[in-house]
């Protein structure tokens, strides 16, 4: 069994130009010729300037998911690797193309490569950490001296004003507001289209920096605390799940139910509060102070969430000055799986990093209250 699995490569590729905030309603379109009410109050909340689709003003796309994958692979061949040496490939995305095949193996598809082990994780935010962590595991094991893991994900065409048209019509036939809810709203003005990827092996590169994996820990707290973010499915009156399956194609359209959703309340409430309490566990069992790292990479959805992350620590007894705090946020937009790597992928190449320095990654994701904290150190 190997005794430490390390990333020597980190890649990203975002697609098109960056969109500038007042330009989101030409490439996302305004439901029903409306203006939406809830942009202005979202932008000032998230503190996002510039994010990236892959789609044009006409809502026509110009990269799909595998695409993205692809490409921000292809940035990992420096250093004399090659695409042919890939040993297992792992993805995850929270908007993959299809519902099947699997993500990883459509990638596997288009890359021209030759045969080899691949692995695709679901869900959300967490679901490029669950690749990482099987890469990872896999190579602890022996059974593969490389892994290349990618996240990618396109919320452009799903975030347009076309999927929620039907909807509206429906509020308005009833006499209601055409407007969307909130729920579905807001995330219209805070996600992102773009893809990342590390490739890790059981060696450190012999020039340049290293990235040596110390540990990754992951948590559920599913158990605990309800369904906060969906989509394929909606609530009834209840707070019951009720899924695609069991409903009709009127009621899909009716009710936007391929649409992305979140209970922005609910968020608020356990968020961070949760991540906080799953870190002060984590120093206890690796017996470390957050004082001893040296770069902080917490996965935001939006700025508003800073703060309150910073006072639960607070409370907990764990203060992570902000100077250690390394964000691109409000450059790249909420890429969702691939925003952990994406910010790695900046500190990485930044020249800051020094051999010695320790990165804590957090990865919280709010679909069912999931929590990925990663260690590294620069070697």
């Amino acid at each position: 069994m190997n005794q430490k699995i390390y990333i020597t490569q980190v890649s990203t590729f975002f697609p098109n130009s960056p969109v500038p905030n007042e330009e989101m309603e030409d490439y996302l379109g305004k439901i029903k010729g409306l203006k939406s009410k809830s942009k202005p109050l979202i932008l000032r909340s998230n503190k996002i300037k510039s994010r990236y689709y892959a789609t044009d003003k006409k809502g026509n796309s110009t990269h799909s998911i595998t695409d993205m994958a692809i490409e921000s692979i292809k940035n990992l061949c420096t250093d004399g690797f090659d695409l042919q040496n890939i040993e297992l490939l792992t993805s995850g995305s929270a908007s993959p193309d299809l519902m099947m095949p699997s993500l990883s193996l459509m990638v596997h598809g288009e890359l021209g490569i030759k045969p080899i082990d691949a692995m695709t994780a679901s869900g959300s935010c967490n679901s490029s950490m669950w690749a990482l962590n099987y890469a990872w595991m896999s190579l602890l094991l022996g059974k593969y001296s490389n892994a290349v893991c990618c996240a990618t994900e396109k919320f452009s065409n799903w975030m347009q004003s076309r999927n929620f048209e039907e909807e509206s019509k429906h509020l308005e036939a009833l006499g209601a507001n055409p407007f969307i809810a909130f729920e579905k709203d807001f995330l219209r003005w805070m996600l992102s289209d773009g893809a990342s990827a590390v490739l890790l092996e059981d060696k450190p590169k012999p020039n340049g920096l290293s990235l040596a994996i110390d540990w990754i820990e992951i948590k559920s707290y599913a158990n605990e605390v309800e369904t906060c973010m969906l989509a394929g499915g909606m609530k009834d009156e209840h707070g019951n799940i009720v899924s695609w399956h069991d409903l009709t194609p009127a009621q899909w359209l009716e009710n936007s139910v391929f649409a992305l959703r979140q209970d922005h309340k609910l968020l608020e409430a356990n968020i961070t509060r949760l991540g906080g309490i799953f870190l002060k566990e984590l120093t206890e069992k690796y017996n470390f102070d957050v004082s001893e790292i040296d770069f902080f990479l917490p996965h935001l959805s939006s700025f508003f969430f800073k703060p309150r992350i910073q006072e639960s620590l607070e409370e907990l007894g764990m203060v992570i000055p902000e100077e250690k705090w390394f964000v691109n946020l409000d450059r790249i937009g909420n890429i969702a799986s691939a925003s952990g790597f994406a910010m790695l992928d900046e500190l990485y190449k930044s020249g800051r990093l020094v051999p010695g320095n320790r990165i804590l990654l957090m990865i919280p994701e709010s679909a069912r209250f999931s929590y990925t904290y990663m260690m590294l150190t620069v070697v």
